[in-house]
C-alpha cells in the first residue's frame, strides 16, 4: 500500500510538470503530491511493510516530484546570485555524500534523518509561502536548515550511524 501511495507521487507529478504555475490546478497536484510524501513513511511503519525497496522509490519519488518542481518554480521566480550560490554548495555537499555512500558502503545511501526530512518540510512549505514572504527572507532560514541537514548526512554516512 505504501508503494503504491509513493506511486501516486510519480504519476501525479507529470500533470503537475504541465500545470500553469502557481495556478489552482499546480497547488492542488502539489499538495497531493506532498501529502503522499507525508503518508507512504507512516503506511509502510504502520503495516510492518517497511522495505529497503520502498525507501529507495521514496528517494526515487521524491527526485522526481523536486526536479518537476523545481523547473516550474525557478523560471517563475527572481532568485538572487546569492542564493544559487548557496544552493549549489548545499548541492555539492549532497554529491559528495552519495560518492562517500559508494566508497564506505558500496551502494546508494539516502539517509532519511530528522533533519532531512525538517528540511523537506520547509522545501515544501516555500512555495506555499511566496505571496506573503519575499524569497530574500524565507531562503536563508530553508537554505541554513539545508545546509545542517547536508553536512549532518554526511557524517552519519562516514561515521556508519545508520538512521533509517
Amino acid at each position: 500500500m505504501a508503494n503504491i501511495v509513493t506511486g501516486f507521487r510519480i504519476l501525479c507529478s507529470i500533470p503537475l510538470w504541465f500545470a500553469p504555475v502557481f495556478s489552482p490546478w499546480f497547488y492542488l497536484l502539489y499538495l497531493f503530491c506532498g501529502l503522499t510524501d507525508m503518508i507512504d513513511g507512516a503506511i509502510a511503519r504502520k503495516t510492518n511493510t517497511a522495505s529497503r525497496f520502498g525507501s529507495g522509490l521514496d528517494t526515487l519519488a521524491d527526485l522526481i516530484f523536486a526536479g518537476v518542481c523545481l523547473a516550474k518554480l525557478l523560471p517563475a521566480l527572481t532568485v538572487p546570485g546569492w542564493l544559487w550560490l548557496w544552493i549549489a554548495g548545499i548541492g555539492a555537499i549532497k554529491i559528495v555524500n552519495i560518492l562517500s555512500g559508494f566508497v564506505c558502503k558500496k551502494r546508494f545511501v539516502a539517509e532519511h534523518t530528522v533533519m532531512n526530512k525538517v528540511t523537506g518540510l520547509l522545501l515544501f512549505l516555500l512555495p506555499l509561502t511566496l505571496f506573503f514572504i519575499e524569497l530574500r527572507y524565507s531562503a536563508p532560514v530553508v537554505c541554513s536548515v539545508a545546509t545542517f541537514s547536508a553536512i549532518q548526512e554526511g557524517h552519519y554516512i562516514r561515521t556508519g550511524r545508520e538512521t533509517a
